[in-house]
Formats: C-alpha cells, structure tokens, sequence
C-alpha cells in the first residue's frame, strides 16, 4: 500500500467518522500491508470472509491472492481511484493491495425471492410475481424467454439514489424509434430520489398532468415475457416487484393473463364483461342523475316511477346524493387499502353494510342510489389493472358533474370527449385507442414467418 492509497482510506474514514458501519480490516502479509474497506450495512460479511480473509491466509505469495481476486466473479482492478465511494456505497468490498486497488461486489440481498401475486391474480396462469432485487428479476426473465436476441442493458438512475435499472427488449422485434425515445427519455430524468416504477412512469410521461397510464405496471414475470415476444420495452427497477412496460395500448389495460389460457369464446366472453363493467362504472353514477332530473322520459314510465317514490323523502337533489355516495365509496376503497389485511376486508365490509342500511333507513339516500353504488363499486373492480381503474374512478367525476349541469346532453358530451382525448392520446408515438389487440397475433405471425424461412 503506498501513499496514495493511505490518502484514500484516510479520506474515506474521515468522510463516514459519525457513520459506525465503515468498517476496516488490517493485515500483515507477504511483508506488505492489505486492507479491506467496506460498508457493513451494504456488504455480505460471510462472503468476504469466506471469499476473501480465509484464502488469504491459505495464499503463500502476493501473486497468488491477486490470481484469486481475478478469479472471482464480480471483483475486478480500478483503475479510476476518483470513484471509490461510489463503489463503496454500492455494497463493493475496497482491497488495497501494493499492486493496486480491487473491488469485489459482495452487496447483501435482503428480498431477492420471488413474491406472491398479490395485485394482479390468475386462477390458470402462474402464480409468482417479481421479487425486490434486480438480478433475481432479470433472472426471472431469463428464464422465461430463453433467447438470443434478448438485450439487457444496465444503468442507473437518481442523483441521489443512484438506484439500478435495467432495459430488456428483444433486438429483432423491438420498434428502434421507440427504444431510442426511451433512451433520450431516461437521460433527460434528473430527479434526487428514484425507489419505484410509479416515479419513472410519471417521469417518462411528457404531459404532467394526465389522466389515463400510458406505461403498463405489473408485478407478473409472464406478462412481461409475453409483452417482450410483442417488441415493447421493459423497464425493471432494483427495490421494487414491479417492472414496466413501454409503449402500453388500452387493451393493455383491459387484458388478463387468464385470456390465454381460456378457451376462445370463454376469454371474449370475459373481455367483454370488463368493457361492460368499464361502461357501468363510468356512465351510470351520471346517468342517474340525468334520469332522476333531467329526462326521465329515456325509461319506461313504471321504472321512473319506481325511482321518483324512492326518492320521495330524500330531501336534496339527486346530484348531492350521487356525489355523497362516491365520495362515501372512494374512503371505503382508500380505507380497505390502508388498513392491515387481518382486518382490512371485514372493517371495509361491515362499514359499508352499516353505513349503506343507515343512510337509507335515515332517508339522507334512495333504496336505488344504494343499488347502484355497489353496482358501481363491483363494475369498477373487473378492470384487471389498478393503474386503468383508478383513471377510470378519476374521469367519472367530470361526468356527474357535466350531467348535473346539462343532462343527457352534458353526460353524451361528456363521454365524447373523453373518446376525444382517448383517441389523441399517444404511448410513446402509438396510438393508445386500440380497443381489441389479439395479445398472441404478433406471436403466431413470427412462429408463421419463421416457419416459412426454415422450408423456403
């Protein structure tokens, strides 16, 4: 160890003195100093031990430890001394040796198993989702779609966080403008903190303030693999179990993993009851208040009547009744979330069947209003994915209120411009308004062309 390396150590002591995790390990061998620097907290102590402290006593040369160092996988000589603390905080072990400096990255992995599904559940499909290290979800990727042509590139992001990312994309399929505008995307992000996808989605988006994802989120290492064989983009971030997908369409949205493994007619019987569900959860809240108030006449008479007498003691206008009944749904909803899971779904559950009788024994809310809030509520939780549901839940307001201003004008108004935006909306230079996008089209035409290839 020579001067400049005491400069460095010395250095780095001093910089993490108030810090009780650096820790720094002196021997005498081979008639020379060496000395191990690394961070407790980020470090695998039983790694270095292992791999480093117990050859070192069984080496008889300097030589001979250095082969050893080389021959690790993940340790390697720095040239560059100006970046050590970097290295340093990243988990890398710092051996100061007379021929040099070496790092060997020993970083300790505390979630890197894969976990349950939890958001986006299969009764068919496969029933892991990703985990919270980096290195065990590319593995899962890996695994998944074992080919050649799977690209994986590495960088970080966050000027403090420094947090690892990583880009998997098939090099044939992937649309390059597309992977270049992500790329140009990625080095434009200057931002300190960076901890889950849901920050870098909102980063990637160039309108602040939007309504609809146009980046698909999910914890599902099968969807991922299955939106990679269609030549989208996936982004997957060390410390979180979710990856992202680039470009995303609304069927994206829309789609379930279960669709594939159901006979034909049963998966569009079941895309279908989502759209409807979609429509339900949208349209309905507003269009009660148009028929209650505006135009009662688009019904048949006997179900107008029916909701006029089970209005007939509410004493406010039907849109305070909607809005009040939403609202109530929303911290129901943002309640069965918060709370812990032992008694998340019973408080949610029985707060809403007391809270519902009550208001209408009370009369502060019709017998039909409540029908139609669960209506609603149940309708809104057929969307497979949260990112759409809650965009959905967002845009039904403007609906109610236009409808409480105009009537049927204002809701028809309403939902046209919403198809307006809808159909302006881009993800990365697509079109997003594709309704229907067979998920396994893109697939079957490559097995088809590569078929054709092999006999012309």
């Amino acid at each position: 160890m020579n001067a400049e390396h005491k400069q460095i150590i010395d250095s780095l002591q001093l910089k993490y003195k108030s810090s009780k995790d650096l820790m720094a390990h002196e021997f005498d061998y081979f008639g020379k100093k060496i000395i191990l620097l690394y961070l407790e907290s980020m470090s695998d102590d039983e790694k270095i031990k292992k791999h480093i402290i117990k050859p070192l006593l069984l080496c008889e040369t300097e030589n001979e430890f250095t082969l050893h160092l080389l021959s690790l996988p993940g340790c390697k000589k720095i040239s560059d001394l100006n970046g050590l603390e970097k290295q340093l905080i990243g988990g890398e072990t710092l051996i100061f040796l007379s021929q040099g400096v070496y790092s060997y990255k020993v970083t300790k992995v505390n979630n890197d198993q894969p976990l349950e599904a939890t958001v986006e559940m299969s009764v068919l499909g496969p029933q892991k989702a990703l985990s919270e290290d980096l290195q065990t979800n590319i593995t899962l990727l890996r695994t998944r779609y074992p080919s050649e042509n799977l690209r994986i590139e590495s960088s970080t992001i966050g000027t403090l966080s420094n947090t690892p990312i990583a880009l998997l994309y098939d090099v044939e399929f992937v649309d390059k403008k597309i992977l270049k505008e992500l790329k140009k995307k990625l080095s434009d992000i200057k931002v300190d903190m960076i901890q889950a996808v849901g920050q870098m989605e909102n980063q990637l988006t160039d309108k602040k303030y939007h309504l609809f994802p146009v980046t698909l989120n999910t914890e599902r290492p099968d969807r991922l693999a299955l939106n990679i064989a269609e030549g989208k983009i996936i982004i997957l971030v060390n410390g979180t179990p979710f990856g992202l997908v680039v470009p995303a369409v609304f069927f994206d949205f829309i789609s379930s993993m279960d669709d594939l493994s159901h006979t034909y007619w049963v998966s569009r019987l079941m895309i279908l009851l989502r759209y409807i569900g979609l429509g339900i959860t949208l349209v309905l809240p507003a269009l009660y208040i148009v028929i209650t108030s505006y135009n009662p006449e688009i019904v048949r008479s006997q179900l107008a009547l029916t909701i006029a007498g089970s209005r007939a003691a509410v004493p406010y206008p039907s849109y305070f009744e909607v809005v009040f009944m939403m609202i109530a749904v929303e911290m129901l909803i943002e309640s069965s979330v918060r709370l812990p899971k032992a008694i998340g779904p019973t408080a949610t559950t029985v707060g809403g069947l007391i809270l519902g009788q009550a208001a209408q024994q009370a009369q502060l809310v019709s017998s039909i209003m409540i029908i139609i809030t669960a209506f609603v509520a149940i309708s809104n939780f057929t969307i497979p994915v949260n990112a759409m549901s809650f965009a959905v839940r967002c845009a039904r307001y403007p609906l109610i209120i236009l409808a409480s201003f105009f009537g049927l004008v204002g809701l028809v108004a309403g939902v046209f411009l919403i198809l307006c935006y809808l159909t302006d909306l881009r993800s990365f230079g697509r079109p997003y308004l594709k309704i229907f996008w067979g998920a396994n089209r893109k697939i079957k035409s490559i097995s088809e062309r590569k078929k054709k290839e092999e006999q012309g």
